[in-house]
């Protein structure tokens, strides 16, 4: 890879982000115009009626990327005109409840263009060593296996961040294996709906504000059932036929289990019922966040599995993914078979030793908001002068930015969401330049570097302590980042990481952190934050663009 690709897949990355986290909470605000608002019932764990829109910011965030750096391919535009079909099918059902058949036409629609103008098919299956297997037997078999994940992600989504959250591991382990495969199509559209997710994922984490409701969970089926058969029919043919089940993982095992219970039970099989995972582990006890965390911790197991058996037999590859697959629901069985149950004694009002810290030292609860601005407003100003080189790219997508960081000035209302997009984007562009393009004087000086990281990530968790109002616990969504850095840590130590990514990706994810975190704790905004903004972006627009 060069530097190029990797700015690319972090600006895709950031822009994907950034466009989710703008888009849902308007969404939000919007929900009940539309109706589309999802009430709760007894299969449900909700207890008030909660907006399921979450799916458009979703796609519309990861699909940004595509249109600005990809040409329009048969695959490219069959993927764009699927992943539409089904956010339009998916948004239509959010607000009016469409029976299982109208939704099952739009999955066919997708799928069959994908599959037929795409020309994207499984051709390569587990334990027939054949050959290509022809395409009159192939691409109806897709065709199944395509709207099967759809189904099966969009069954999983029964618990805050958890579809939302399965299907991102996922795509980590998806990313990772096109990384290693030198295939950038699959990179940058993995890395795009990442982005996307995580925007989202701000707004899904427990206690929800948003669903992402069936466009979004339909939508993310899609792209991942559309990624592994292209990372393992086109990318990397040579790898296990039996991989794409390892990264898929948990939503696909699960939805067959529920399967089994349904015929079992001699019911429909689109009968909702609370046979999910996700339900089971409820009813023995687990809190909402411990059973998604959970589950989050199974679907690493087989994401990792599906790296580490890239090109193993594919019986070794099966025999494992069904031994995991029986230890995780032998193990279920037998918690409810002896009618266990977590936390049956448990004093959920004990309060932790920090909140007591936080209640007598009242100045805590401004001191860390004054680091948190002052150190993002003096970084982005030093990264806009001190680099070495501002790209032309980066110059021109300044102006860009500098013109909606004039808007947050007057837009009222908006300027929140606006004022987000453009630090967002802005802290990405920074982080890049400066471990790019960093100054001779700059790489003496890694001390104060990481001294002010710290800094800045202990004063986040203190204004989080500050403005979440329960005990402090480590999230789903802080899980998923703690899997993040994981994980980056592997690609480094795997030397991969010839490019300092693994230090981008954790400078990204504490300012990222501590510019949400700031923006939370203060709803009326920052005139000195926004200031600081826009010198840095006017700064480098002059420089980018008069190179």
């Amino acid at each position: 890879m060069t530097s190029n690709d990797l700015g690319l897949y972090l600006l895709a990355a950031i822009i994907s982000m950034a466009i989710s986290m703008v888009i849902t909470p308007l969404m939000i605000r919007w929900a009940p115009t539309f109706g589309m608002m999802d009430q709760p019932d007894q299969r449900k764990v909700h207890e008030s009626p909660i907006p399921r829109v979450g799916g458009i910011g979703i796609v519309i965030g990861l699909l940004s990327p595509l249109f600005i750096w990809l040409d329009f391919t048969p695959f490219i535009s069959s993927f764009i005109f699927g992943c539409l079909v089904l956010l339009i099918f998916g948004t239509w059902d959010d607000a009016k409840d469409l029976g299982p058949y109208v939704k099952f036409m739009g999955q066919l629609v997708a799928v069959i263009a994908i599959v037929y103008y795409g020309d994207l098919y499984i051709s390569h299956f587990p334990f027939l060593r054949v050959g290509v297997i022809p395409e009159y037997i192939a691409k109806p078999i897709t065709i199944v296996a395509l709207v099967g994940m759809i189904n099966a992600l969009n069954l999983s989504d029964g618990l805050d961040g958890l579809a939302g959250g399965e299907a991102l591991l996922s795509l980590i382990a998806i990313a990772y294996l096109s990384y290693s495969n030198d295939s950038a199509l699959a990179v940058l559209m993995s890395i795009s709906a990442i982005g996307g997710i995580f925007g989202f994922l701000r707004f899904n984490s427990h206690p929800a504000r948003v669903f992402m409701g069936d466009g979004g969970s339909q939508t993310l089926g899609f792209i991942l059932g559309v990624l592994v058969i292209y990372l393992s029919q086109v990318a990397n043919s040579l790898m296990t036929p039996v991989i794409p089940m390892l990264i898929l993982g948990l939503p696909v095992i699960d939805a067959l289990v529920v399967f089994l219970i349904r015929a079992r039970r001699k019911v429909s099989l689109f009968v909702a019922t609370k046979d999910h995972l996700h339900h089971r582990l409820l009813a023995r006890g687990f809190y909402h966040y411990e059973s998604v965390v959970i589950i989050y911790s199974i679907q690493v197991v087989f994401a990792f599995c599906s790296v580490f058996l890239i090109y193993e037999s594919d019986l070794l590859a099966f025999i494992i993914y069904v031994l995991l697959a029986l230890v995780v629901f032998l193990t279920l069985i037998l918690l409810e078979k002896n009618n266990f149950l977590v936390h049956a004694c448990e004093n959920v009002n004990e309060r932790v030793f920090l909140d007591h810290v936080f209640i007598n030292y009242s100045f805590l609860k401004v001191f860390p908001s004054w680091i948190l601005e002052g150190g993002l407003s003096l970084f982005l100003i030093f990264a806009a002068f001190s680099s070495n080189l501002i790209p032309v790219d980066f110059g021109l997508f300044s102006l860009g930015l500098l013109g909606l960081l004039l808007l947050t000035l007057v837009a009222g209302s908006f300027s929140i969401p606006l004022l987000r997009l453009v630090l967002f984007v802005s802290i990405g562009f920074s982080i890049y330049l400066l471990s790019s393009y960093p100054p001779n004087w700059f790489l003496k000086w890694t001390a104060i570097t990481y001294l002010f990281y710290a800094l800045m990530a202990i004063s986040a968790f203190i204004s989080a302590r500050m403005i979440i109002a329960e005990k402090f616990r480590i999230t789903p969504l802080d899980y998923l980042l703690i899997m993040m850095a994981l994980v980056m840590g592997f690609v480094s130590a795997s030397g991969l990481d010839s490019l300092g990514i693994t230090l981008i990706v954790v400078q990204i994810i504490i300012l990222f952190y501590a510019c949400e975190i700031f923006i939370q704790s203060r709803k009326s905004g920052s005139k000195i934050l926004s200031i600081s903004v826009c010198a840095s972006l006017s700064v480098m627009a002059i420089r980018g663009i008069t190179i």
